[in-house]
């Protein structure tokens, strides 16, 4: 690899950042070396000696948890005719986005557990980034789908068979997942190029603003993308939902006790989804972009893991308990869209 002078110069700088006390040889040779980055090296993961294997019983069971509880749901919903609606049919995709997002995380995760040399090649990190961020822009997209589902349901149930049609539930699906690939590939085709002068992630998994930290080159338009998807993918969605359950709230407190009581008790589940989602992912777009050095290391870990370990299994349970009444939320009179 060739280098001008100016080009060096300006590299150098760049390097004074990751240490002080590196000569000036030795940073021209980290640079030369940085497009050679072929691993990453996971800090955070610290010695649990004997209670390795007893973190990885509990992680495997979590796991297994949550493919089963995801699986019972899907197969549920597929087999009986009488789901075939739209909610259960925006639910169905949740349950194989949280089958997706989980499969992104746990098996590496495990992988870790029991290895003592806490080490990830670049491609199954970018991999994993891919995973892990595209799952975070499906169960956002779908949460936002689902509340616009329930607004025309209860605000305009007149038109509610005209509007969702099986076609446009498919669509919705489709662009759902399509729009959330596009993005995040875009991601990292963005981090993949970039020169590095690091490898030590101090995450238990792969994050893209974790490398693009370690970058000696020119991260601008990284930045710019990141802080524009983060937008697009988590206040967007979340303030349609809210403008959604203002008018969803707007007319059943102008109906009756009934009305009233059974369209809570359907919102509810969707809103308590959103809030747990939300409050994981801001956590870590919060503990990813600023210094949090007074919490201690381990709250770090399970603050990062919360929206990858626990949304999973949240889901399931929230919504396999209330299935049955969920058929019958919508056949109170005004409520025609799930008749």
């Amino acid at each position: 690899m060739v280098y001008d002078e100016k080009c060096l110069k300006c590299e150098i700088v760049c390097l004074q950042d990751y240490s002080e006390d590196t000569t000036q040889g030795d940073r021209i040779q980290l640079i030369i070396n940085s497009s050679k980055v072929s691993y990453f090296t996971l800090a955070a993961y610290f010695d649990t000696s004997t209670l390795k294997y007893f973190c990885f019983t509990v992680v495997l069971s979590l796991y297994l948890l949550i493919l089963c509880a995801n699986v019972l749901l899907i197969v549920v919903i597929c087999v009986n005719r009488s789901l075939h609606e739209p909610m259960y049919m925006f639910l169905c995709s949740l349950f194989v986005n949280e089958l997706y997002g989980s499969t992104g995380l746990f098996p590496f995760l495990l992988l870790q557990i029991l290895s003592d040399v806490h080490t990830v090649s670049a491609p199954l990190c970018f991999l994993q980034i891919f995973c892990v961020f595209s799952y975070v822009c499906v169960e956002f997209c779908i949460l936002a789908v689902m509340s616009y589902d329930r607004y025309l349901a209860i605000c305009c149930p007149l038109q509610y068979h005209t509007r969702m049609t099986p076609a446009t539930v498919v669509l919705l699906i489709a662009l759902s997942w399509l729009y959330s690939f596009l993005t995040i590939l875009t991601l990292i085709l963005l981090i993949a190029p970039l020169e590095l002068c690091g490898n030590v992630i101090n995450k238990v998994y792969c994050l893209n603003y974790s490398i693009v930290k370690l970058a000696c080159s020119e991260t601008t338009a990284n930045n710019i993308y990141g802080l524009f998807i983060t937008a697009l993918t988590v206040f967007v969605p979340v303030i349609l939902i809210l403008c959604s359950y203002m008018r969803i709230l707007k007319v059943c407190f102008s109906g009756s006790k009934q009305t009233r009581q059974k369209a809570v008790s359907t919102c509810t589940p969707h809103l308590s989804s959103l809030l747990n989602f939300s409050f994981g992912v801001c956590f870590e777009v919060i503990q990813s972009r600023f210094s949090l050095s007074s919490m201690h290391s381990m709250v770090h870990i399970v603050l990062s893991l919360y929206f990858l370990t626990c949304q999973p299994l949240f889901n399931p349970v929230l919504y396999g308990l209330n299935i049955k009444a969920c058929k019958h939320v919508f056949c109170i009179k005004g409520f025609t869209g799930y008749r």
